[in-house]
Parts: structure tokens; C-alpha cells; sequence
């Protein structure tokens, strides 16, 4: 009973050191992960695509020791096989995510963090290796990333890039995939040239759009005073009930440009409301990387 009990402290203690976001985004992927499969694969590819520095876990035998002859590092040789089961995620960090309209509901920036780790987890119980996009850290496998990745989505600064808070565009393998999550209210120009410019690399991707309740019905009425949280200049609407049909229908004709976007590169969208529960949106993430075009909701 004794040592029951010291090895029950032990883990509890060990639990309490894990960032609460990592323990929440276990358990939503373990949900999910009860009624899905493994993604398809596909099949064993030998053209060579990069050497990565050898990681714990690797196993001796894919050490190429040409390679790592020339440093005192040693390197593994990745084929373009092992490209296609890496998957970079990407969630926006622009001061626009913060916004949550009522206390009781997590900021879009913590449900888009939710949705990054719980996706993580889930292709990492697949066997998929995963990466932050713009950490430069090459994707990986084991539990090991999954507590990185959480330390530097709680770090996470907002993004550098002036288009609207997308991420900048860098060199990717072709046949790899990335998944970007944010509320993408940038102008569609920006979000096109950036799913453009990774289509042209050979990427498949998702674009999920998290937004808040009432950005997506603008439940006030009466005089309100809107104030942006990105430096925009404050907007003040007397009747804001007089207006909702107007932003209502900008929203949708927004949402249909962002679809279209993703079909004519053969990615998929999605879209998710803060208020909703997170294993629906993680589901259809993970579906969509093994799927055909189409729209999600």
C-alpha cells in the first residue's frame, strides 16, 4: 500500500509539471482517436528528399555514416516516403485570436492552440512525424514533441508577417503536408497567394477557420462602439440590428472565397465555432488529410 501510494504522488507530481494545454489536448485526442483509423499511406518511395540530424528514437541502421563523416553530427536519410507522412501545423498568433465575446468561452487563440495539439497528438499515435511551421524544427515522432510544441505555442509571439497574420512562406518537401488554423479575416488575396505558393510545392493542405459566436451572428444591438484589437481605428454603429444581414452575408460570401481557395489548389476547409465541442473540429481535420477535396463545416 505503501509504495502504491509513493508511486501515485510520483504521478501526480509528473502530471502536474505538464502545461495544462498539452494534458487537455491528450485527452481530446484520445476521444477521437477511439473512432478513427490509421491514415492511408502511400507507398514505399525512394527518392532521397534531405538528411535530418539523427533524434532519439531513430534506429542505428538509417544512420548515413557518409554523411555524417563530413561533421561530428550524425545525420539519417530521408526519402520522399518519409516526407509524405510529415505534417506541419501552423496556428495564427496575431492579437485578432484573443478575442473570446463572453467570459464563460475560451479566446479563439486558446481553442486554435487546443486544436494544434490534440491534432498533433492524434498523428502522432498514427505514426506521423510533426512540426511547428516556422520554428525550423524538422518534423518528428514521440512524446517528446508533443511537450516542445506545447512550450512553443504557450511562447508564441504574434506573427511577423504583415499579410493579415498569415504565416511567411518557406521551402517545404514536396508530398508533405500543412494544416493552418486561425480565423483567416485577412483579405483572400493574402490567404490566396499563400495556398498558391505551397500548392506549387506539391503540399496538400487544411485551412480551419476558428471563430467566435458572435462574430459569426453580431448578436448586439442597439449603439455599440466596435474597437479592433490589431490597431484598426474604432467603429461606431448605432443600430448594429441594421446591419447584421449586411455582415452576415459578407461573412458567407468571405467564407465561399476561402473555399474556393482551397479546392483549386486541392485542399480542404473547415470551419469551427469556439463555442462547439473540440473533437468534432480535430475529426474533421484528420479526416481532411486523408480525403478528397471538398468543403467541411
Amino acid at each position: 500500500m505503501a509504495e502504491a501510494g509513493r508511486l501515485q504522488d510520483r504521478a501526480e507530481q509528473a502530471a502536474a509539471a505538464l502545461p495544462p494545454l498539452l494534458v487537455a489536448a491528450t485527452r481530446v485526442a484520445a476521444t477521437v482517436a477511439q473512432g478513427v483509423h490509421g491514415r492511408r499511406r502511400v507507398g514505399q518511395g525512394e527518392t532521397f528528399w534531405q538528411f535530418r540530424q539523427y533524434q532519439p528514437g531513430d534506429a542505428a541502421t538509417r544512420i548515413d555514416w557518409r554523411e555524417s563523416a563530413k561533421s561530428q553530427r550524425l545525420y539519417v536519410r530521408e526519402t520522399e516516403w518519409e516526407a509524405a507522412q510529415s505534417v506541419w501545423l501552423w496556428r495564427d498568433a496575431s492579437p485578432s485570436m484573443d478575442y473570446a465575446s463572453t467570459r464563460g468561452l475560451p479566446s479563439k487563440r486558446e481553442r486554435a492552440d487546443l486544436l494544434t495539439l490534440a491534432l498533433a497528438a492524434l498523428l502522432l499515435r498514427g505514426g506521423e512525424r510533426v512540426a511547428l511551421l516556422g520554428t525550423g524544427v524538422v518534423p518528428s515522432h514521440g512524446r517528446a514533441v508533443l511537450e516542445r510544441m506545447a512550450q512553443q505555442l504557450e511562447r508564441a509571439t504574434p506573427n511577423g508577417n504583415n499579410d493579415g497574420g498569415l504565416p511567411a512562406i518557406e521551402p517545404l518537401p514536396r508530398h508533405a503536408q500543412l494544416v493552418l488554423i486561425g480565423d483567416f479575416l485577412a483579405p483572400l488575396e493574402h490567404t490566396e497567394r499563400l495556398v498558391a505558393s505551397y500548392a506549387a510545392m506539391g503540399l496538400k493542405g487544411c485551412l480551419l477557420q476558428v471563430l467566435d459566436p458572435a462574430e459569426e451572428t453580431l448578436p448586439f444591438g442597439g449603439r455599440v462602439r466596435f474597437e479592433g484589437l490589431e490597431r484598426e481605428a474604432p467603429l461606431l454603429v448605432s443600430r448594429v440590428e441594421a446591419i447584421r444581414g449586411q455582415y452576415t452575408d459578407r461573412l458567407a460570401r468571405h467564407r465561399a472565397g476561402l473555399a474556393a481557395i482551397a479546392r483549386a489548389a486541392g485542399w480542404r476547409f473547415a470551419t469551427h465555432r469556439s463555442d462547439r465541442p473540440p473533437h468534432t473540429a480535430l475529426l474533421a481535420l484528420y479526416t481532411a488529410l486523408a480525403a478528397e477535396p471538398d468543403h467541411l463545416s
